[in-house]
């Protein structure tokens, strides 16, 4: 995929980074976004831009400085996301909003960012990362669950009105994976409930990711990828 040109966003580490890395590998040239500072010495085809995505400025700032460096943007990646628990009862309308700006604002304020570069790109593509989250509930997961339930809708509504002007847009929906998103104890006991007896790692979402911008997904739109590792089969 050389020549082509992806912002990234939650990049400075986890499944962000691995996602970035992951595309580096293919020839993709990466703007690596995130609110804290990431590590990008020692390549010139990947540059670190910080970015609250949350905010119409900072997204126009960052797509500006991504088209200054590398001259164009045909990938966008939305992966960056905050997850706290919390019940119905306990969720307060602050945290509750920031999760709704987090994980679903901040994408539709990406893409409507980056839509006239997109819209001048060929092989242009979007990937959100929704999450299981948004296929079945989970209990005291009220914000994340909903805003993630509203980012899959976005994934489909967009990829509805950007077909026609040759935009894929596609989501990929991780369940447990091995990033500082999750504990050391959350990830022992998802572990030790899980299918396959382990969680996903984030090059596993990442090579979903890197398929789904990819010309082998040159006929996929409005798709969801689920890498779960059957985590949705099981009803408990």
């Amino acid at each position: 995929m050389t020549g082509r040109v992806a912002l990234v966003t939650g990049a400075a580490r986890g499944q962000g980074w691995a996602i970035a890395q992951r595309l580096r590998a293919d020839g993709v040239s990466v703007a690596a976004c995130d609110i804290t500072p990431v590590d990008t010495s020692g390549d010139d085809g990947l540059i670190g831009i910080p970015l609250d995505v949350t905010s119409e400025s900072a997204w126009r700032e960052a797509v500006a400085a991504t088209v200054d460096r590398f001259g164009s943007l045909t990938t966008l990646i939305n992966n960056a996301g905050i997850l706290h628990r919390a019940s119905i009862a306990e969720e307060s309308a602050e945290g509750f909003e920031k999760s709704w700006r987090v994980n679903c604002l901040g994408a539709f304020l990406g893409i409507q960012a980056a839509l006239e570069q997109l819209r001048s790109a060929e092989h242009a593509a979007i990937v959100n990362t929704c999450s299981t989250g948004a296929i079945r509930p989970f209990p005291n997961h009220i914000a994340y669950g909903s805003a993630k339930w509203a980012l899959r809708g976005l994934t489909k509504a967009a990829a509805g009105e950007l077909a026609t002007a040759g935009i894929r847009v596609n989501a990929v929906f991780p369940g447990p994976i091995a990033t500082p998103m999750l504990d050391d104890d959350t990830q022992a006991r998802l572990a030790s409930s899980a299918a396959f007896g382990r969680i996903g790692e984030p090059s596993e979402v990442a090579d979903a990711v890197a398929f789904l911008v990819s010309d082998q997904a040159s006929f996929i739109t409005g798709s969801e990828l689920v890498i779960d590792g059957g985590q949705c089969l099981k009803i408990s």
